[in-house]
């Protein structure tokens, strides 16, 4: 029994509590966890009919859509302001479906050169093998976008917050001109969160997002979620992806619906922290940059205020000394853990030339500004003066 919302536009934290609830017979509180592959039909007429088009709860198989994966696409769709969302295995998947599942031999994709390193392997190796075009920009300058999109681009693709030199990407500017050549904009939104950006009033189509990030935010399950029209989400990514096997587990789904109650309440507080941290770490001997959009100091300070609410939960340090030197300050650290996830409860700090971009050549680390002395911080829910005074005390040791 799906939950009646109320005749009035509801704010997204209450979207975040409510949307998509489906409650059983029993009437519980809490969502309910249909721990099920498969589902019973009344009739071989009726399992036929199913087959032929399912109704909105009716159920085929679990790679196809479940009771409890389908309330957390509702509510994160509620959420992030779209008709529809797709729950994926992963954040990857949910990028490689949103890719694949629209593109083919001889299209045209334009992408941000500042990519994950997984993203970059799909847009590089993957994409590539398959006959899809893809040319590279320097996702903060307008003028490579406005030259790389020609008349016959199919999609660009770029993280909203790059990772993890935090390049902020005009979505608006870029949106635009994707849109006049008719080319679909598809936005990675992890840094950004759905709390602190409205991806869709800036211009993007679709959304995609690592679940296992600020949306579980507490380092328990893997997840991704693509976001879009219902035209996209259910006539091209579920076909592709259900045929392809990339759906989300009933359980993860499980625990990222109740993860969205708080998430709006988590990425907040931490981002208050960020904020804090990055002031008070600026200008600290042993540190060459404290990068953060929410600082003054930041290239794009301006751009990230207009697109943003807050600066994110992550802040970049460099280290003076490279990597020995930051490998001194990781192994110094006591309250913050040194993990490759972000987004968690806990502080976690990583290294990223020698972990999440360490399969890039020391070229394109230099052309991203990942330099040996860059660490990623994502900032959790700890005190602030405790974190503060952990990362001081290990800086002393670079």
């Amino acid at each position: 029994m799906k939950d009646t919302p109320p005749n009035r536009p509801l704010r997204p934290r209450t979207r975040a509590v409510h949307g998509g609830t489906r409650r059983s017979q029993y009437g519980e509180v809490s969502e309910a966890l249909f721990l099920t592959q498969g589902f019973v039909y009344d009739s071989a007429e009726q399992a036929e009919a199913r087959f032929i088009e399912a109704g909105e709860d009716e159920f085929i198989y679990a790679r196809y859509g479940n009771p409890t994966v389908r309330m957390f696409e509702e509510r994160i769709a509620g959420l992030e302001g779209t008709e529809d969302a797709f729950a994926t295995a992963s954040g990857m998947a949910a990028v490689n479906g949103a890719l694949m599942s629209m593109l083919k031999a001889g299209d045209h994709v334009v992408s941000s050169k500042a990519l994950f390193g997984s993203c970059l392997y799909i847009l590089e190796e993957v994409l590539t093998r398959f006959g899809v075009e893809v040319s590279f920009v320097d996702g903060t300058d307008l003028i490579q976008w406005k030259n790389a999109i020609r008349s016959d681009t199919k999609a660009v693709f770029f993280e909203s917050i790059s990772n993890p030199a935090l390049d902020i990407i005009d979505i608006r500017a870029v949106s635009d001109l994707a849109h006049a050549v008719g080319a679909t904009v598809i936005v990675d939104n992890v840094f950004a969160t759905p709390v602190f950006q409205d991806t869709v009033g800036l211009g993007a189509d679709v959304i995609v997002y690592s679940a296992t990030k600020h949306i579980d935010g507490q380092g328990r399950v893997l997840g991704g979620v693509i976001c879009g029209t219902k035209d996209f989400i259910r006539k091209t990514v579920e076909p592709f992806l259900k045929h392809t096997g990339g759906s989300m587990s009933p359980f993860n789904a499980w625990v990222l619906v109740k993860s969205l109650e708080t998430v709006d309440l988590r990425v907040r507080a931490q981002a208050a922290t960020a904020l804090a941290l990055a002031t008070g770490l600026e200008g600290l001997p042993g540190l060459s940059r404290v990068i953060y959009p929410g600082l003054a100091s930041h290239p794009q300070h301006a751009l990230a205020s207009r697109q943003m609410e807050q600066g994110g939960t992550v802040v970049t340090l460099e280290v003076e000394g490279g990597r020995d030197a930051a490998f001194r300050v990781l192994n110094a650290l006591e309250v913050v853990t040194i993990s490759n996830n972000l987004g968690d409860a806990k502080s976690i700090i990583t290294h990223p030339a020698t972990t999440t971009h360490q399969r890039l050549t020391e070229e394109q680390r230099a052309e991203l500004g990942i330099s040996d002395g860059v660490l990623r911080l994502s900032v959790g829910l700890e005190d602030v003066q405790d974190l503060l005074d952990d990362l001081t005390q290990a800086i002393s040791h670079a």
